[in-house]
């Protein structure tokens, strides 16, 4: 079975602390019990090998525990989280979802059938060798999200190797390969495995006091809200070894005043996607952008300035769009780096590219300088229509205190135009009150077309 390696980790740590829920620890005996428990209910229930199987759920002792025990039945596992409800109808066609299983905040549970079949090409690649799979949605940032169909054979086989036991903070979510892959890290590595209720810096900040977490995975949005929120004076993070940060260009401001304010702690870059997951990585330093990638199972290259990855690990393909691997199986990420020897730094996605004039700005770029002025809580930078330049760079800010809109806005683009080429300073400005990212804690870029 597919996960047995786990098992017997489980079973010789049977007395650690493997997942903390509602502040209470589940010990590693508990959760070996328990995917028992559950491969027991999968057989009472008749859930067939293959089947896919959507479990709609957060982090919990339980929700871990089925999911262990769908991959033991070499399931089709589809977890979806509240970040995409209003997208759930959707994923289960997508997905062709044949049971549901629901796990609502207090680990009740029901079942169900959809009375669909899931009859996927790619379903059949997953089923022929009796394997488990996995599918995950993209963000879906162009506004459709795609159904990623992995062989989980694979991805597992990276978490036989051992590496340290740590206690880590669950911030990113079931249904992300970020949280997959945190999931799997702690609990082959017999660590534990710290969930949160509200994924707010005082939140998960307490989580690390009270719970003496060492690694906190997040993004920098997150560690701009722990910034701005000053939440790190508040609570004792004497046991946090390191802050590992990915899923969208981190601001060089932003890293070097949460450098300063924790210069403990090690500050690492992580790269994944959700079509070929997580790739190991060295930052520089804990301030610095460039990052070495790769590791067992991963090869990299950058052509024309676009960085391409082959993984042993990659998806088989989507559910609802073409193939993006190159003829000789290279994934196109989409991501412009530089390169300097082994290190890579990342300066955006080639689609968030706003071209004026034949001219090419980054959106992290400018939004790293407005970042350095003062009282700007957060901004997020995208491209608009322009019948004379083809785009215009536009700037939607969020304040830290208010201030009259036309004089910031005045004070924005001197400030800009001290920095940066004329072309780059926002043309238009948005002082705006709502949050400029989503659920997961990643910048919304594009507003408009």
């Amino acid at each position: 079975m597919h996960i047995d390696f786990l098992l017997e980790k489980f079973a010789a740590s049977r007395d650690r602390d493997a997942i903390v829920w509602n502040d209470r620890a589940w010990s590693y005996g508990w959760l070996l019990d328990r995917v028992r428990s559950w491969q027991q209910r999968i057989a009472d229930e008749k859930i067939t090998r293959g089947a896919v199987v959507m479990i709609e759920a957060d982090f919990s002792p339980d929700s871990v525990a089925l999911w262990l025990a769908l991959a033991g039945h070499a399931c089709v596992i589809v977890p979806l989280t509240r970040s995409v409800a209003a997208k759930k109808d959707e994923f289960t066609q997508i997905a062709e979802g044949e049971v549901i299983i629901e796990m609502n905040d207090r680990d009740e549970v029901s079942i169900r059938r959809t009375g669909q079949t899931a009859t996927h090409p790619l379903y059949a690649k997953v089923r022929a060798p009796g394997n488990p799979g996995l599918v995950l949605f993209s963000s879906g940032s162009t506004g459709k999200s795609k159904g990623v169909v992995h062989d989980l054979a694979p991805m597992l086989e990276k978490y036989r190797t051992p590496r340290t036991a740590q206690r880590a903070i669950s911030f990113l979510l079931f249904d992300h390969i970020g949280g997959v892959n945190t999931m799997l890290f702690v609990l082959s590595n017999a660590g534990c495995m710290v969930t949160v209720r509200e994924r707010t810096p005082d939140a998960v900040l307490a989580a690390i006091q009270n719970h003496k977490v060492e690694l906190l995975p997040t993004s920098p949005t997150f560690i701009n809200l722990i910034l701005l929120s000053e939440a790190w004076k508040r609570f004792d993070l004497s046991s946090l070894r390191t802050v590992t940060y990915g899923t969208e260009p981190m601001p060089e401001s932003t890293l070097k005043r949460f450098h300063e304010v924790l210069p403990t702690v090690k500050l690492q870059q992580t790269y994944g996607l959700s079509e070929v997951g997580i790739l190991r990585s060295q930052s520089r330093s804990s301030d610095s952008l460039w990052v070495r990638l790769g590791g067992e199972g991963f090869e990299t290259r950058v052509v024309d300035g676009a960085f391409q990855i082959k993984a042993k690990s990659a998806m088989l393909g989507y559910l609802n769009a073409p193939s993006p691997f190159t003829e000789d199986g290279w994934f196109e990420t989409g991501d412009l780096v530089e390169v300097d020897g082994e290190f890579v730094r990342f300066l955006g996605r080639k689609s968030e590219i706003i071209n004026v004039g034949g001219e090419k700005v980054f959106p992290a770029e400018v939004e790293n300088a407005i970042q350095t002025l003062d009282n700007v809580a957060d901004v997020a930078v995208y491209g608009e229509k322009n019948p004379i330049t083809g785009q215009i760079v536009c700037a939607d800010v969020m304040l830290q205190n208010p201030e009259d809109t036309r004089a910031f806005t005045q004070r924005l683009k001197a400030h800009c135009r001290g920095k940066m080429q004329n072309y780059k300073v926002p043309v238009k400005v948005r002082v705006l009150e709502g949050q400029l990212h989503g659920d997961r804690f990643k910048k919304m870029r594009l507003r408009a077309t």
